[in-house]
């Protein structure tokens, strides 16, 4: 049974060499509930160019779910120039100084420093890195990120099989609810046929109630006494869940639209009820799928 939890952590470390330096690097990925795939990527700023390639990877790789990238990175030989985008830096401070001035009341006098702590006012350019070590570089931390992503995949993995234990659990639990509310269904019949028969008899010693008003009552107690067909397509629905578990794949979707069958016979169960022992088993029985569709949203 091949399911995924959409919740996981993988966090991969290692070392880099290329012709003219070594790095030290650590993918640190995260992936948490979606409705579709959502993929944010934090990268250095100079391989950036990479954020494609690792977007590609995790599509391949997973369906569902908010998937976080984070990487550091780190010279082992730190040889780099040091350099101030000076246009940048005076765009920033007219800027700052306009929006300040407008509204002095509102925001503090801008600071030099602040200003130099924008992102992409300092570059740090390591010039250790010529052409052919930079490709180099690349191609090794993309084939690092494939053995993080696969680090995601198993946690992932791992947690589904819990969650699957869980669901399977649950799943029980609404079956046997079910075939409790079909047999107290079933005992509640001959106290309906006493009904019937009381205004029959009602009928017969009161001249007063018209055939159609006994018609009415008859048909009433009749359309609530029968709820085979809400039980049954009940049953029917937990048969499709346990497909859906042994086929595996991406069952999130699939599991929560028959949460939705389900509760929806439920409701019509309770509300065709003229038992509260039937009762109760249809909001037992709803709190049990209420319960198995939390559990749903977080499956892949």
């Amino acid at each position: 049974m091949n399911i995924l939890s959409m919740t996981g952590f993988a966090r991969h470390t290692g070392e880099i060499k290329t012709p003219t330096s070594s790095y030290d690097f650590c993918f640190e990925l995260k992936s948490v509930n979606a409705k579709g795939l959502d993929i944010k990527i934090r990268l250095p700023l100079m391989l950036e160019s990479l954020e494609g390639t690792l977007k590609s990877k995790i599509s391949q790789k997973f369906s569902r779910g908010t998937v976080g990238v984070s990487l550091s990175l780190q010279n082992q030989n730190p040889c780099s120039e040091i350099k101030i985008d000076t246009d940048f830096l005076a765009f920033l401070a007219q800027n700052a100084k306009e929006i300040y001035l407008s509204n002095p009341q509102v925001f503090e006098k801008p600071s030099p420093a602040e200003l130099l702590n924008v992102s992409g006012v300092i570059k740090h350019q390591d010039t250790s890195l010529n052409e052919a070590s930079f490709e180099a570089l690349k191609a090794e931390l993309s084939k690092a990120f494939d053995e993080a992503l696969e680090k995601l995949y198993q946690d992932r993995l791992s947690e589904g099989e819990k969650m699957c234990a869980a669901l399977l659990k649950t799943l029980d639990d609404i079956e046997l609810k079910i075939l409790s509310a079909e047999q107290i269904a079933l005992n509640t019949a001959e106290t309906i046929r006493q009904k019937v028969l009381a205004e029959v008899e009602e009928y017969l010693t009161n001249t007063a109630v018209s055939p159609e008003r006994l018609e009415q009552e008859i048909l009433f107690y009749v359309l609530r006494a029968d709820v085979k067909e809400e039980t049954d397509r009940l049953k029917a629905h937990v048969l499709s869940a346990r497909e859906i578990f042994k086929n595996g794949g991406a069952v999130g979707r699939r599991l929560d639209f028959l949460c939705q069958e389900l509760n929806r016979e439920a409701n019509t169960l309770c509300s065709k009820s003229m038992d509260l022992d039937l009762t109760k088993a249809g909001m037992d029985l709803k709190a049990l799928i209420e319960q198995f569709r939390e559990q749903v949203q977080n499956m892949e």
